[in-house]
């Protein structure tokens, strides 16, 4: 497709941009702002004026938006809607659009008189230029022209233009790419990807595919000279508009197979002869080549930063902040070896899942937002905390806290994570339809990549990861919504922070295990809506849970009864007294023994 050149009243005021395939039907809507192509520079131009539709045979219809206050101008006249075809423009206000053909690139081999010659672009960056107060001028502008570019197009046209404002003597700059893989001295895997000249109403110089490819492949900045009037043969960038062409290698896996191409035209010397011109342009043009070598790094250190910033986008999808903290300049692999750590472990669970998707079997999409909702809760506050997501068990989450930064206060993080967990999801149980059940345990285990050779994720293991998992199991059976273990519960009651309040529940012995395990129940914190228990009402009953383990279950029985009938943990223990007449069994160890699920 052909070029669309925009000319202001100003000589900076311009821009060329390749129109898309005519395939695209929506086209270009061309404006002073918010548009697909925006004309900031001209106040007679509408924030959205023309549509351009690219058509077959290199012909675009141009339209008038309704909203457009001023008139557009084609061959002499106001014109709501007209085809425009390659050599003809029309006009907006001050601005003139013209309608170019793009030059193509050429990889002639036949014999031309040239001279060739290549720039260490080590020494190049040594030498000083000779005009050193216009090129700093001008390089102090780029880094805001270039970082504030919102696209690749947008970047290239804006590199280009610059470069054709700061080489007086150029004819055009393109942007080429080269595909390293593709076969030499052919067409495939090379192009253009943005292209400008200075005369806007004809065709300019076309691009040099073999010096590009011959750049590239050194990694050098090369010179190539001729005599536009001592060559016929119009196919090797030459034309009455150029003697010269350089081009300047992109060297960075961000822009790789990427080159700037300049050519331009020498003056011929007092006796009107070039030749004097050729021999001294090596180093009359060393400023230019220096020049565009500067910009090139310019663009190839803004699409490595662009470029980092998107997988660093990408990263946080699959690690928590923490993590990237702690990634941070720092090697990867190192970070996230597996090694002990002390951690804090949460499993946060669901609860109405299974009931809901069965009740819900023909809405499941309904139902994935929901449970989506559900889970984002639970993994926002993970994360708020500085924790990391270990794990997703189909309705639950596992979390952890204490790796890969050590945390002191890692139990105090999953105690905050789990009531703001318990407090967002009261607000939105009847949104979700979900309540949640958690279960905390705090100490060693193995932190990092773990996984096989064909699979891995960061995530923990050992003991507590799987006591967590049990505990969290436990709210079922007693109703509460936050169980933790002992070494978890020493850890808030050390802090002395008060908003978190504490019950013993019991000792329990899970079906599967050998040891005890003393749970806690992590309390609500106290608000007008929501039942809790006093200072007074906690102490009888761990008095009455006291009395049971030691085996006097009639005055476990006679405390109990001071709890309020709405707490069903104390129904849990009440249960297991009257199923035995208020008498311990022989075999009473103090320990709750529960049946295998």
């Amino acid at each position: 497709m052909p070029d669309l050149i925009a000319q202001g009243p100003m000589s900076e005021h311009r821009w060329r941009r390749e129109l898309p395939s005519s395939t695209q039907r929506t086209g270009v809507l061309i404006g002073r702002a918010e548009a697909d192509w925006n004309v900031p520079w001209d106040g007679k131009i509408s924030r959205a004026h023309v549509r351009l539709t690219p058509m077959t045979d290199n012909r675009v219809e141009v339209c008038c938006e309704t909203s457009a206050r001023n008139p557009v101008f084609f061959r002499g006249k106001s014109t709501m809607k007209f085809m425009l075809v390659p050599g003809e423009h029309f006009v907006i206000g001050s601005t003139t659009f013209t309608l170019a053909n793009r030059p193509g690139a050429s990889d002639c081999s036949s014999d031309i008189d040239l001279t060739e010659h290549e720039f260490d672009h080590a020494v190049l960056r040594r030498r000083s230029f000779r005009d050193a107060a216009g090129r700093i001028e001008m390089l102090s502008c780029l880094p805001d022209l270039i970082t504030s570019s919102s696209s690749d197009e947008e970047l290239l046209v804006r590199v280009v233009s610059v470069l054709l404002q700061a080489t007086p003597a150029a004819s055009a700059v393109a942007i080429a790419s080269v595909d390293s893989n593709a076969a030499a001295n052919t067409d495939d895997g090379f192009a253009i990807l943005h292209y400008d000249s200075r005369v806007p109403d004809k065709d300019g110089p076309t691009v040099s595919a073999r010096l590009v490819r011959k750049a590239v492949a050194r990694r050098e900045s090369i010179l190539h000279l001729w005599s536009a009037a001592a060559n016929e043969n119009q196919v090797f960038t030459s034309s009455e508009e150029a003697d010269w062409a350089f081009c300047v290698p992109l060297r960075s896996e961000a822009c790789s197979g990427w080159a700037i191409y300049v050519t331009g035209g020498l003056l011929p010397d007092q006796s009107g002869r070039l030749e004097a011109s050729l021999q001294a342009a090596p180093e009359t043009l060393e400023d230019d080549v220096k020049f565009a070598e500067l910009v090139g790094t310019m663009i190839a250190n803004l699409r490595q930063s662009r470029r980092l910033e998107r997988r660093q986008a990408a990263m946080r999808r699959f690690f928590a902040p923490v993590v990237m903290e702690a990634l941070a300049g720092r090697d990867t692999n190192e970070v996230l070896a597996p090694r002990e750590a002390n951690l804090s472990v949460m499993f946060c669970d669901l609860r109405g899942f299974s009931k809901q998707s069965e009740r819900d079997a023909d809405q499941l999409l309904e139902l994935l937002a929901r449970v989506s909702d559900a889970l984002g809760i639970m993994t926002r506050h993970i994360l708020d905390t500085d924790g990391v997501i270990g794990d997703f068990h189909g309705d639950a989450a596992m979390g952890f806290w204490g790796w890969p930064l050590q945390q002191q206060d890692a139990s105090l993080r999953a105690a905050e994570a789990a009531s703001r967990i318990v407090i967002e999801s009261n607000q939105a149980l009847a949104e979700t339809m979900f309540g949640f059940g958690i279960g905390i345990a705090t100490g060693r285990a193995v932190a990092g990549q773990i996984g096989t050779i064909d699979q891995v994720k960061v995530t923990a293991f050992g003991p507590v990861v799987n006591l967590a998992s049990r505990l969290e199991g436990l709210t079922k059976l007693f109703g509460a919504k936050v169980i933790v273990d002992h070494d978890t519960a020493m850890a808030i009651k050390k802090s002395n922070d008060h908003q978190f309040q504490l019950r013993r529940l019991a000792l329990v012995r899970p079906a599967g295990l050998e040891k005890e395990i003393e749970a806690w129940q992590l309390l609500e914190p106290s608000k007008p809506d929501v039942q809790v228990l006093s200072a007074g009402q906690i102490a009888s009953y761990e008095a009455s849970l006291d009395a049971m383990i030691g085996g006097d279950w009639g005055k476990a029985y006679e405390l109990l009864h001071a709890i309020p009938t709405w707490d069903r943990p104390k129904d849990v223990l009440l249960s297991i007294i009257l199923r035995n007449n208020r008498v311990p069994p022989d075999d009473w160890d103090g320990v709750i023994k529960l049946p295998k699920l």
